[in-house]
């Protein structure tokens, strides 16, 4: 008898079936509908309030779930096997705390919190370090968090993420206190790492993210468009609620398809 052929493994990275979240008697997303390839780079995008934030949670299983399912390689949210790294907002950060950068990507090898006994590892700083040169900053391991750029601090974030060897990587706005050259950097660098893992990006630099990502997502309440990183005038001015002009000064993007209707013509 000869043995069966392994068949590969085509379970989605996320797979989110009419999700519903509520924070009180407040809807925070309704409806949402949305699967994510193994390996995909998609980002998301929408406006302040639109429930950005509340659907990574929703994945993290940091929030009660209202109605619908998430699942995360075919298992719950929370119950997937450490396969997420987790990059918050910046300002949800605590930038006065006193430790140093090899200290905080050191906290990723923890699995259940801090405790006043813990001892590291070599292997775990070697780890670490390791980390911390992929992001380009391990000649910062010994630097207090007080004392980094905004740039420097978001890569630290993700280099703490990547301490749990993730197969997805979920960001929070991870460009959106930095300067031009470390937005730069932190994209090249996102870039590399989906070659290894699957992506999700939240964001509202529209116009630089539509040139990174394989997919987009706008999400505003509920799902407004999912597909190929071009939109049209009618899909972002539903998402933004208003009347929108695009104006980039030498951004590469591809965010309006051109268009000429009438004579007028997207200001890009």
């Amino acid at each position: 008898m000869t043995d069966a052929v392994s068949q590969p493994d085509f379970t989605p990275a996320i797979s989110i079936d009419n999700l519903t979240v509520y924070y009180g008697q407040t809807p925070a997303i309704t409806g949402v509908c949305l699967n994510v390839s193994d390996g995909e780079y998609l980002g998301i995008i929408g406006p302040n309030g639109g429930g950005k934030s509340t659907l990574l949670k929703a994945i993290l299983g940091l929030i009660p779930v209202s109605s619908g399912s998430v699942s995360v390689y075919g298992h719950p949210p929370g119950k997937s096997g450490g396969v997420i790294g987790y990059v918050p907002q910046f300002a949800s950060m605590d930038r006065l705390f006193p430790i140093s950068v090899l200290e905080v990507v050191l906290t990723g090898f923890l699995n259940k919190g801090l405790s006043p006994f813990h001892r590291y590892t070599e292997d775990n700083r070697k780890k670490a370090l390791e980390i911390l040169d992929t992001v380009g900053i391990a000649s910062l391991a010994g630097r207090q968090i007080s004392a980094l750029s905004g740039g420097e601090f978001q890569r630290m974030l993700i280099a703490r993420a990547l301490a749990v060897n993730p197969k997805l990587l979920l960001l929070d706005e991870p460009t959106a206190s930095v300067d031009a050259a470390s937005r730069e950097h932190i994209y090249g660098l996102l870039a590399e790492l989906n070659k290894k893992m699957t992506i999700i990006l939240v964001t509202h630099d529209l116009l630089a993210i539509s040139s990174q990502v394989n997919r987009l997502a706008c999400l505003n309440g509920s799902l407004v468009y999912h597909g190929e990183p071009e939109l049209n005038r009618e899909v972002v001015n539903q998402l933004y609620g208003c009347p929108v002009d695009l104006i980039a000064h030498g951004v590469p993007h591809r965010v309006l398809k051109e268009h000429n209707e009438h004579g007028k013509g997207y200001r890009q």
